[in-house]
């Protein structure tokens, strides 16, 4: 749902960068090479982005309001 903060396997802090390669990938970059000019280059951390869905703006909407 959220990108966590940091990489599941090696701890290192990835959800930093999260907006920027969001931003650049939906502007239509290759993600390869957002990924190599964020310094992201364990296979692990590039793991958590690529796989990563967003969702969200989808889950929001069903919160309990009391």
């Amino acid at each position: 749902m959220i990108i966590p903060i940091r990489c599941f396997t090696c701890g290192y802090p990835i959800a930093t960068k999260w907006e920027e390669y969001k931003r650049r990938v939906e502007r239509g970059e290759d993600p390869k090479k957002v990924l190599d000019e964020l310094g992201i280059k364990r296979y692990c951390c590039r793991r958590m982005f690529l796989s990563h869905v967003d969702l969200f703006h989808e889950v929001i909407r069903y919160r309990n309001v009391k």
